[in-house]
């Protein structure tokens, strides 16, 4: 449907037309418990797939006598008013309303039958397993409000928004604004809600059900008392954790308020926990919506709690920029994003008990970017956005991750106070409008008397990630070290920035002949640098008084890390007794980075993370040294050896488990590591008495999430079988034990059990979005990835009509979830070949037969999906061929 993809242009002629004024919107949501279908009751807000909706529009036009469009996605169209005369309803086509001859002023009446989802778009519905009550919210980024009302469906087309909801009796309805009434009406309760500021319509919300809900307030700078509610599902309420979420609100209220001199900028300020969220949160005004894997049921890690206190910091942030102040289109996307990223990290250093955040953001986020920014789809951090095909897509770790980096950088430059009195312009400029990139960068120049037209060209319109080397002649007799700065072939641009350098060394050891505890910094130096080669003048503190070398210490930069011979044969033998966690982090990621670039094979990189693991401080960076262990045993090592690599892993693995603190963080790191590379018959024996209780693990008491994950490890390994499945199903019947038992039953290590699972990943238009990917990641999770070869000519066959008939977020799912990278290797069949052929055919589509298509092109989102899964099985590919000369631990790992 052409009409669901706005491109720029369309938008630009618009928005030149019109401007919208008021928007009131009337739901009628009182089916959405009822069963639907056949013999349903119908009627204003009865039958259970589909709610009523009426959108009143008051919109002007500069050019009175011409016509434009609205939006909306709807199985139909009821009443269409204009100015008082009805409009033909076949108007409505392709997911548009056609609109004629307007006047300067407009008054727009659209009654429509609007569907529920499950995919996570749109308006949400989701039942409860465990009592049968059922629940709603909406998610509108980047252009779904039209899945719920008609609306001009673009970011610079701000209106002020007034909806009235008619519920179930005994819900709880929130919008954006504080409720004004809720009253007894024909066939439920109709909640009013106050008239929003003006904003744009992905920010609108409507979240109903029987929520259970925590109050608190906080008294704003400007005096106002700010009402906060919290908000979760009945039969999760006694896991959430109210005083810490509220705690972190407050903590981030307070820094804002004072960091951007500039007052909350709305009456009240909601977090909803909802199911089957597609992302981790979502900023709607006064109406947060957030994923409830953020309640805890069981025991989690701390970089998970870390998270979500990051989450929470980030989705406050935009109320500010995003909010308040939006982009104008969605070209700026990185700035909500990138912000929102930067001021959520300094805010939980300034104002949590998260000093390390800073930390977190080089193990998780910016290994994300490099990541992404290292693909052949990487893009400028401001991306050519044409429609709106190009955002979805974008959501990436280059608008995110990449862009929060960036302005690490900018505010390094400007320096911080300069930085944040820009900001506060900003706000005070644009409150309640849209602005551009130019307009943030005039602020700031104002605010620090630099010229940042050169900074932006070079770090936000070109794309790519540049390599940091250290080189020194002759270390003990030097005084300098020379930085060296590389840029990939094809986007060779050396961008100019400020990074510290450091030199890393022991102590004076207490007696003469021992080994220090700690390896400490010796050294440190910031500087600019430019060009190919800068030289770090370090001067009387020597350069060889340090073993090692580190380019970008503090993680200032954005650039790969590589570490010089001497430099890196330090760190290695070294690595855990570092005692500043943010530079391990540091080295961690020049070594993941090392062999996904295959140029350190996985044994080795499996080899140093398993000596040092045990000395890891950082619980994100625990996570991700563990998640590139599994994936260099599962997709970077030789395959004929992994089995053996797998079972080496764990049996070290255990050995650390055993020697950890009970009860710790590491420990449970570590446990769920074992279960993930046990193998052998005996270890599979250690899993299996674990999760029976016949073997205790000291402090760490198996609850439901871990009985759940430890049943998959013997899933996986054939130990355990569906039956298993089914009665730990029986025990745990909520919405999370529903998702569990997905996944492991795709897990099932047979043909049979594949191809039910495909069937119902690919084939099943009902499932839920949560329980989809569930299936999705339990089919692709096999020891013998033989299992998946039946289904390499399917995924191909059926790719063009996937995109084409489902939803952006569903669709997805199926094309990134079941590219079969876990073939990387296999000379039949050359996925390679395969993907290749694809990209090079034409579109190919079931109405015709699997004939091509009158239009043989495949839509460019899905053809980037598809290069961008090529791009990782071709790093597998190359890690493997490196891996195989090695069979052995590794030459590094001593």
């Amino acid at each position: 449907m052409p009409g669901t993809n706005l491109t720029r242009q369309e938008a630009a002629q618009r928005a030149a037309l019109i401007s919208v004024r008021s928007y009131e919107i009337e739901l009628d949501l009182t089916g959405a418990t009822s069963p639907g279908g056949p013999g349903s009751p119908s009627g204003a807000g009865r039958g259970g797939e589909t709610f009523g909706s009426i959108s009143t529009i008051r919109f002007d036009c500069s050019s009175p006598g011409q016509g434009t469009f609205v939006d909306l996605v709807a199985p139909q169209v009821e009443r269409i008013v204009l100015n008082g005369h009805p409009v033909d309803l076949s108007a409505f086509a392709d997911s548009r309303i056609q609109l004629s001859d307007l006047s300067s002023q407009n008054v727009l009446v659209v009654q429509a039958r609007c569907a529920y989802t499950n995919t996570g778009e749109g308006l949400h519905r989701f039942t409860d397993p465990l009592d049968g009550r059922t629940y709603v919210y909406s998610q509108f980024e980047v252009a779904d409000s039209r899945r719920v009302f008609a609306v001009f469906e673009q970011p610079d087309l701000k209106a002020t928004f007034r909806f009235t909801v008619t519920a179930p009796d005994g819900w709880t309805v929130v919008s954006n604004m504080p409720e004004l009434s809720a009253a007894p009406g024909d066939n439920g309760t109709v909640h009013h809600f106050a008239t929003s500021p003006r904003m744009s319509s992905y920010l609108a919300a409507v979240i109903g059900g029987p929520y259970v809900r925590w109050s608190e307030e906080v008294v704003s700078s400007d005096g106002r008392t700010i009402p906060m509610n919290l908000y979760a599902r009945q039969s999760l309420s006694q896991h959430v954790e109210p005083d810490e979420v509220f705690d972190t609100t407050k903590r981030g209220f307070a820094f804002y308020e004072s960091s951007f001199d500039y007052p909350f900028p709305f009456p009240k300020y909601d977090q909803l926990f909802v199911p089957e969220f597609n992302a981790g949160a979502m900023e709607n005004i006064g109406a947060v919506t957030i994923t409830e894997a953020y309640i805890f049921r069981s025991a989690v890690t701390e970089d998970r709690v870390e998270r979500r206190a990051i989450t929470i910091l980030h989705e406050l942030a935009h109320m500010w920029f995003g909010d308040l102040v939006t982009m104008r289109w969605w070209d700026d996307l990185w700035l909500n994003e990138s912000f929102a990223e930067y001021a959520s990290h300094l805010a939980a250093v300034a104002n949590t008990r998260w000093q390390d955040a800073w930390t977190t953001f080089s193990a998780a986020e910016k290994t994300w970017a490099y990541r992404q920014d290292q693909l052949p789809s990487t893009h400028p951090v401001v991306a050519d956005i044409q429609d709106l095909q190009d955002v979805e897509v974008n959501f990436d770790g280059i608008t995110y991750a990449k862009g929060a980096s960036v302005l690490r950088q900018l505010v390094a430059f400007v320096g911080s106070e300069a930085f944040l009195r820009g900001v506060a312009a900003y706000f005070k400029r644009f409150a309640f409008d849209n602005a551009r990139l130019t307009d943030l960068l005039t602020e700031l120049e104002r605010a620090s008397g630099r010229d940042l037209s050169e900074w932006a060209e070079a770090w936000l319109r070109t794309s790519g990630v540049n390599t940091l080397s250290s080189q020194m002649p002759k270390r003990t007799k030097s005084d300098r070290v020379s930085i060296l700065q590389t840029g990939p072939g094809i986007h060779p641009y050396l961008r100019p920035q400020r990074i510290a350098v450091a030199g890393y060394g022991p102590p004076t050891p207490r007696k003469a002949g021992t080994k220090p505890d700690t390896v400490e910094r010796v050294w440190r130096k910031e500087v600019d640098i430019a060009g190919p080669v800068t030289d770090v003048i370090v001067g009387d503190q020597g350069v060889g008084k340090a073993e090692l070398i580190l380019p970008n210490d503090g993680d200032l930069g954005y650039a790969k890390v590589r570490l010089d011979d001497e430099s890196l044969t330090y760190a290695i033998g070294n690595l855990g007794l570092i005692r500043d966690p943010l530079a391990r982090a540091v080295i961690w990621g020049s070594l993941w980075d090392s062999t996904r670039d295959a140029e350190l094979t996985a044994r080795d990189f499996v080899g140093v993370a398993l000596q040092w693991l045990g000395h890891e401080t950082s619980s994100t960076t625990l996570r991700m040294v563990l998640g590139g262990v599994a994936t260099a045993l599962t997709s970077y090592a030789a395959p004929r050896d992994r089995t053996v690599l797998s079972a080496d892993a764990a049996k070290r693995l255990w050995r650390l488990l055993r020697n950890v603190e009970p009860g710790s963080d590491a420990q449970l790191h570590l446990l769920r590591a074992f279960a993930r590379h046990a193998r052998t018959a005996g270890q599979l024996d250690k899993l299996e008495a674990i999760r029976s209780g016949k073997l205790e693990v000291p402090g760490r008491p198996v609850d439901t999430d871990l009985s759940w994950e430890l049943l998959g490890a013997l899933v996986r390994t054939g130990r355990a079988s569906e039956g298993q499945v089914g009665r730990a199903l029986a025990g745990d019947g909520s919405a999370a034990g529903q998702v569990w038992a997905a996944r492991l039953r795709a897990m099932v290590p047979t043909p049979a059990a594949k191809a039910a699972a495909w069937q119902r990943a690919t084939g099943d238009l009902t499932l839920a979005n949560e329980i989809q990917g569930a299936t999705i990641a339990g089919f692709t999770d096999v020891l013998d990835p033989d299992l998946l070869v039946p289904f390499v000519k399917p995924y191909f066959e059926m790719l063009d009509q996937v995109w084409a008939e489902r939803s952006h977020e569903m669709a997805t799912n199926i094309v990134e979830g079941l590219y079969p990278i876990r073939l990387a290797g296999y000379k039949r069949p050359d996925i390679a070949a395969k993907t290749v052929s694809w990209l090079d055919g034409p579109r190919r589509s079931a109405d015709h037969h699997g004939q091509a298509d009158p239009l043989p092109q495949h839509a460019p989102a899905l053809r980037r999906l598809v290069v961008e899964a090529l791009a990782g099985l071709r790093r597998a590919n190359a890690a493997q061929v490196l891996d195989k000369m090695t069979r052995r631990w590794g030459r590094l790992a001593t």
